[in-house]
């Protein structure tokens, strides 16, 4: 399996997620497990059935995020020395040439993008339109929805 390239924030909030998996979400699956065990016949129970469905998915999550946790690559944008270029962790002022909105995303995992709080993934149709340009280009975007072009306001690792 290759690197998965991650931020210090959002392998924290990986570690976070694994921690509360196995801590919280696994014991109260097995006692569920053993609470509908007690009702008797397992062939006709539904909240043993329910118990665990809901027990192999927390199991499968523990174990994909720990697999993502140690294959990380985790990089903080605030050590990048880039001159000033778009990569993985930076954070991206930019204005949409044809109606003038001025957003500012953050490129980062795949895991942690979330649009709503300006975090794009790498492998997104905008981030990699901007990865290696600089301050000052346009980035031509080719999005589902047609073409949208960008100009880099500025570039910042925080």
């Amino acid at each position: 399996m290759s690197t998965i390239p991650l931020t210090v924030v959002g392998a924290k909030a990986l570690r976070n997620e694994l921690q509360e998996m196995k801590s919280v979400h696994r014991p109260a699956v097995i006692a569920a497990i053993a609470e509908a065990r007690s009702h008797g016949d397992l062939s006709e129970n539904a909240e043993y059935d329910a118990a665990k469905e809901k027990q192999g998915f927390i199991e499968g999550r523990i174990a994909d995020l720990e697999s993502k946790l140690s294959n990380a690559q985790i990089i903080n944008p605030a050590l990048i020395n880039a001159d000033g270029a778009c990569v993985f962790g930076a954070t991206i002022d930019l204005e949409e040439l044809e109606g003038g909105d001025i957003v500012t995303y953050q490129i980062v995992g795949d895991d942690e993008a979330n649009i709503k709080e300006g975090k794009i993934s790498i492998s997104s149709p905008i981030a990699r339109a901007l990865i290696g340009k600089m301050e000052g280009d346009v980035a031509e975007v080719h999005a589902p929805g047609g073409i949208h072009e960008y100009e880099i306001l500025g570039v910042r690792y925080i």
